[in-house]
């Protein structure tokens, strides 16, 4: 049985959120959700994720999953709020522990964001097999990007997080903490071994003026025409280059607050003794 993916590009973030399904009444999963934030005003708001539930609701979906592919640094999750929603488990790849311990230190966290997983209802293992109501899928652990990075297998669909952008944007990022440029060229080999019409849908597309947002393509066109991945690129040339396109970028502009979130499952920091919840901004680190 293959997959229904249904996409929803946030255009703020440039991301994207995918409800994937069997169709009308059937099990779904959400992957990567959005939460809404002003940076200006340090509002939240849910119209992304409500697009979301309308669509869920509409085709009668039961929600078994909220997959989260890494700890975001350009977006917030909304999937606390979609589980208080819907139910289903939040889920992410074991090695969130490792993002968590560099970014306890980073924003001096309280006990609610110990490094132990636990802010999660489930932590994958490397190829680890699971299912979405009658599809099967497997959770591919590509990291590079970040040390947590999963990429989610589902029929002969493949969402894979922050490893590859289109085909004509290349690939992510390995210069945050934890990120190697090293270990996301093996993970994208591993992802580019799967077989060639498997479909790859992407979290972001930035994409040049000549063409409007995309992003779904193939194993296949990524093999071919990926500027910084097609075949015949080296391990020593791709890490050359990413190396010295990582260091002319600045950070993303919800690194700080999103981070935070993401590291505690989407929950937002517990209120203070006024009411007030409040996200820091560490200064002069990064």
């Amino acid at each position: 049985m293959q997959p229904l993916v249904e996409p929803f590009f946030d255009s703020v973030t440039s991301t994207l959120t995918y409800v994937v399904h069997a169709g009308a009444g059937s099990v779904c999963a959400i992957i990567d959700s959005v939460l809404d934030f002003d940076p200006k005003s340090a509002r939240t708001a849910t119209c992304s994720a409500d697009r979301v539930i309308a669509f869920v609701r509409e085709q009668h979906l039961t929600v078994e999953w909220l997959l989260e592919t890494h700890a975001h640094a350009d977006h917030l999750s909304a999937a606390q709020y979609l589980k208080r929603t819907f139910g289903g488990r939040i889920a992410i790849g074991e090695q969130i522990r490792t993002v968590q311990r560099t970014f306890q230190g980073v924003f001096n966290v309280e006990v609610d964001a110990a490094a132990d997983g636990a802010q999660f209802d489930h932590l994958f293992a490397p190829d680890e097999t699971f299912t979405v109501g009658a599809l099967a899928a497997r959770a591919i652990h590509v990291p590079g990007h970040t040390p947590a990075d999963m990429a989610y297998v589902i029929g002969n669909a493949t969402f894979v997080g922050d490893t590859l952008f289109m085909p004509d944007v290349g690939s992510a990022r390995c210069d945050f903490p934890g990120g190697d440029a090293h270990a996301l060229y093996h993970s994208v080999r591993k992802l580019l071994s799967l077989p060639q019409e498997t479909r790859l849908f992407m979290c972001h597309d930035y994409p040049p003026p000549s063409r409007n947002v995309c992003w779904e393509t193939t194993v296949a066109e990524q093999r071919r025409t990926n500027i910084h991945l097609h075949d015949g690129v080296s391990e020593s040339d791709f890490v050359e280059m990413r190396t010295r396109r990582d260091a002319t970028l600045s950070m993303p502009t919800l690194i700080l607050p999103s981070i935070q979130v993401n590291i505690r499952a989407g929950a937002l920091p517990r209120p203070e003794s006024n009411g007030i919840r409040y996200l820091k901004i560490p200064l002069d680190l990064l």
